[in-house]
């Protein structure tokens, strides 16, 4: 069995176990967390159907957007429901800090074995379309090459802008959110 049989079966399983437990769990909250699992496990899905740009879009806009959009309508409108979470996470280690650890060092395993392996590999599409000269020069102005350089060069810089967003929209939901003192 290859790595990439076991990738696949693994985003499988994941989209699979995590939609049904979304539509079976009773906290909202710990089920839109679960749809952004689904959503990432959707894209690499999309990634082993050759649908690159797919995924792309998949993770920037649904996750980016509209995701994180339901996750803050969420939290700026219903305090009560937050209760569950804000309880459960009084400990050092409840059960879904070991699950987040245990998705954490999954990913980090992945990717490490991702670079690891591909440092030095080119796709076979683009070398045959260097040797046949058929690149893009960048004074063109194609979709092909807004699309190349939106899931190469530019994707860690909307990555990184999008976790900035989140930040500042975690940190006014809680300004928002803070109780008086009396």
């Amino acid at each position: 069995m290859t790595l990439e049989v076991i990738l696949f079966y693994a985003f499988a399983l994941l989209a699979i176990g995590s939609a049904l437990l979304v539509v079976s769990l009773k906290n909202l909250a710990r089920a839109l967390f679960l749809f952004f699992i689904v959503l990432f496990a959707m894209a690499g899905l999309y990634l082993f159907a050759l649908a690159d740009f797919v995924a792309i879009t998949q993770i920037l806009i649904y996750v980016g957007g509209v995701l994180i959009l339901m996750i803050f309508a969420f939290m700026l409108s219903n305090k009560e429901l937050l209760a569950d979470l804000q309880n459960t996470s009084k400990q050092f280690l409840s059960l879904p800090n070991w699950q987040a650890a245990v998705l954490a060092i999954g990913f980090l395993a992945a990717i490490s074995y991702g670079i690891y392996e591909w440092q030095d590999f080119t796709p076979d599409w683009i070398t045959t379309n260097l040797r046949n000269g058929q690149v893009i020069k960048p004074t063109d102005n194609t979709i092909n090459e807004i699309g190349y350089k939106f899931i190469t060069q530019y994707v860690l810089a909307f990555e990184i802008i999008s976790i900035f967003l989140l930040m500042v929209l975690i940190g006014a939901a809680h300004i928002s959110r803070r109780e008086e003192q009396a």
